[in-house]
């Protein structure tokens, strides 16, 4: 079965709210809560929740590269959302581009839902 599916972008936030370096930030796009990471200067847009035990993103740090749930201390890498080793576990990481008019993220959309939806 084939399955097409294309990026439909929101606008996230004004250059002015973005994140500083080395903070983690909860926001709410597209009726979805993410939050916001800027880590060594990259924002990434993960879930809002550890899929482990559900501890909030919000209340995390990054060490490493990864985003550590507050609850458990589970680690979730910011480049591909695996969990450590060990772990069997994912976050969701969602697309971010900064735009002239602010931070936007990415959510994909199935040519399904597109036709029908």
């Amino acid at each position: 079965m084939l399955y097409f599916s294309w990026m439909k972008w929101f606008k996230a936030l004004n250059n002015n709210q973005i994140p500083r370096p080395d903070t983690i930030r909860t926001i709410e796009v597209a009726g979805k809560q993410l939050c916001l990471i800027n880590n060594d200067d990259k924002i990434t847009a993960t879930q809002s929740s550890c899929p482990h035990a559900g501890g909030h993103f919000g209340g995390g740090w990054c060490k490493n590269g990864n985003l550590v749930c507050p609850i458990h201390r589970y680690e979730y890498s910011l480049t591909t959302g695996r969990g450590a080793e060990g772990q069997g576990d994912y976050i969701n990481i969602y697309p971010t581009e900064l735009r002239e008019d602010g931070l936007y993220i990415g959510f994909e959309e199935s040519w399904w839902n597109k036709l029908w939806g």
